[in-house]
């Protein structure tokens, strides 16, 4: 019986902490500044209404490179909070052109504020807070990502 106990207890130590996650789909993105640069990320998609409401939260950490990019299939103006998000991020509100509309610096973790796109936009590109600021991001720049109809082959 102790060994059924101590099995039991072993599984149970081993599993995750915290909601737990499956993993999405991580796609190459590039922004083109208007200064001439080239940002090369990769980010993870999250494409269904159960991922785009689970985002970011709960995450301690963000590689330099990495993001998350929230695809709408219709034009919408859009609105995010913090809510159970651990870390500050910069959100880059895109239009389906792949240029970046709006962007709002260093979201306040765990904030519930209301954070607008100011605007309709196809997508929203998560990226650690102070990311837009080190690397010259402004509206006006060009996202290239697979899911965006501009970086699509013509049929």
């Amino acid at each position: 019986m102790r060994a059924l106990w101590a099995v039991i207890l072993g599984l149970f130590l081993l599993l995750p902490s915290g909601p737990g996650r499956a993993a999405l789909e991580l796609t190459p993105l590039t922004i083109q500044t208007a200064a001439g640069l080239t940002l090369n990320f990769r980010v993870e998609l999250a494409r269904t209404e159960a991922e785009r409401a689970q985002g970011l939260m709960y995450r301690d950490k963000l590689a330099p490179d990495a993001g998350m990019l929230f695809f709408y299939p219709t034009d919408r103006p859009v609105a995010f909070w913090m809510k159970n998000t651990l870390i500050p991020l910069d959100l880059l509100f895109i239009e389906r052109d792949g240029t970046i509309y709006s962007i709002a610096e260093r979201a306040v973790p765990m904030s519930e504020a209301a954070i607008p796109s100011g605007g309709p936009v196809a997508a929203v590109l998560e990226l650690n807070g102070g990311s837009v600021s080190h690397l010259g991001i402004r509206p006006g720049d060009r996202v290239h990502c697979t899911v965006l109809p501009q970086s699509m082959p013509d049929e």
